[in-house]
């Protein structure tokens, strides 16, 4: 039987990074969890439906966050001094090691998927560990919270610690496992092939991992040119390769199934062809690109190429998993970029950072990310009374407003694939 919803309030999406629509007052209905129609009206064939009416209150659509590692939830603050490779080593490694524990897992992972139901992160593309279990035990709790996510099994068979590092066959051997147990949490919930990232995945476990994605047809997620150090490192273990991107490329972990690459900040013209050609995802991660002092990515340069681009929090090398503040994040990093390094390419404007926060990011899902005839309803219902302002302002600046000065407890609802999504109790 057809289940339909119709919601009412102040609609805003955005259909292309250029524009927003901004309905007053308007409709959005939804069969079977997609969206059938979006307007100023309700067509006469749903005329009989009962309306949720959210009065003066804006419906958005769900965020997107393209990268995180739920493993680093206890992480997030610490060792913003540090780059990339020493943080790794004091703070990431250890704390992951402690995964083995899957009661860790369960506590850590509760945290981590409340936080992200509590911001409005209604989908989402996860880290987990090396740890098939307590990868499971994530991907059972995303379920049971109503969210949807592809989470990944970490591989990793060198340049890891000893805690850390894996047997290559076991690896492989792991990771079928677990794919094949991941069969029981569809459709919100999928696994997703993750190689940590080249350093530390030889060529043996990479190849694997490429048939594997082939074979169980899943998508892959991965690091790729995130800093300067990372970049002359995999230049070193794989002098064969004409650059980093092509290491991923020549193992069949880009190119063969959807793929997105987290940070990707020093790109060459010849890397971003590849990336244009494949179609590969960007997942661009402003907080952690500032805290780990790793570079600002040429992101409008990236959108001309027609790279598709989502952003990601980046939990722990990113502080705050609010995909609003994110966006935020992004404009005022892109502002930088323009004016101290680069004023060929301009500054993101609103409508493009919240399009990669919500269609941009939700492509990686199918039609996710907006109010589009054919869209999975995903939907955010924020009540902006409380932010001050006694002035008459339209549907576009109270957006941006609450973007800007707004935080999680302004949601009052949380719609999943045309679903209400309580509040986790783990």
């Amino acid at each position: 039987m057809n289940s339909t919803i119709i919601l009412k309030g102040n609609i805003l999406y955005t259909p292309r990074p250029s524009e927003f629509v901004a309905i007053q007052q308007g409709y959005v209905i939804a069969v079977d969890g997609v969206v059938v129609h979006c307007g100023e009206s309700i067509p006469p064939a749903y005329g009989e439906h009962p309306i949720t009416d959210y009065g003066d209150h804006l419906i958005i659509p769900g965020f997107v966050d393209t990268h995180a590692h739920a493993p680093q939830y206890c992480n997030r603050g610490l060792g913003m001094d540090k780059e990339l490779l020493p943080w790794l080593e004091t703070y990431t490694f250890p704390e992951e090691a402690k995964f083995s524990d899957q009661e860790y897992a369960r506590l850590v992972y509760g945290a981590f998927v409340h936080d992200l139901w509590r911001n409005g992160t209604t989908r989402s593309i996860l880290f987990g560990t090396i740890h098939k279990d307590s990868t499971l035990v994530l991907m059972e709790l995303l379920q049971k919270a109503g969210l949807s996510a592809y989470v990944g099994k970490v591989n990793m068979d060198r340049n890891s610690p000893e805690f850390l590092i894996e047997d290559t066959q076991q690896s492989l051997a792991d990771t079928k496992e677990w794919l094949e147990a991941s069969a029981q949490f569809g459709p919100l919930v999928k696994p997703i092939i993750t190689p940590r990232f080249v350093p530390s995945c030889t060529s043996e476990l990479m190849s694997g991992l490429g048939n594997l994605a082939e074979a169980y047809n899943v998508p892959v997620q991965s690091h790729l040119s995130e800093n300067h150090g990372e970049i002359e490192w995999v230049a070193a273990l794989h002098p064969e390769a004409a650059n980093y991107t092509d290491v991923y490329y020549e193992h069949h972990l880009m190119g063969k199934v959807q793929t997105v690459m987290a940070h990707c900040i020093h790109l060459s013209d010849v890397e971003m062809d590849r990336m244009a050609e494949t179609q590969t995802m960007v997942s661009h991660c402003p907080y952690s690109n500032v805290n780990l002092s790793s570079g600002i990515a040429p992101i409008r340069k990236l959108f001309e190429r027609k790279i598709p681009i989502g952003l990601g929090s980046d939990i722990s090398g990113g502080h705050i998993v609010s995909m609003a503040k994110v966006l935020t994040e992004a404009i005022g990093l892109s502002k930088m970029k323009w004016v101290e390094v680069d004023q060929t390419y301009a500054p993101l404007t609103l409508s493009e950072a919240f399009y990669m926060a919500t269609k941009g990011g939700g492509k990686f899902f199918g039609k996710v990310g907006s109010f589009e005839k054919g869209c999975e309803l995903d939907a955010l219902v924020i009540d902006d009374t409380t932010l001050f302002d006694p002035n008459e302002r339209s549907l576009e600046e109270r957006l941006e407003r609450w973007l800007y000065v707004g935080d999680d407890r302004h949601i009052v609802e949380r719609y999943v694939a045309g679903k209400v999504a309580p509040e986790p109790t783990n």
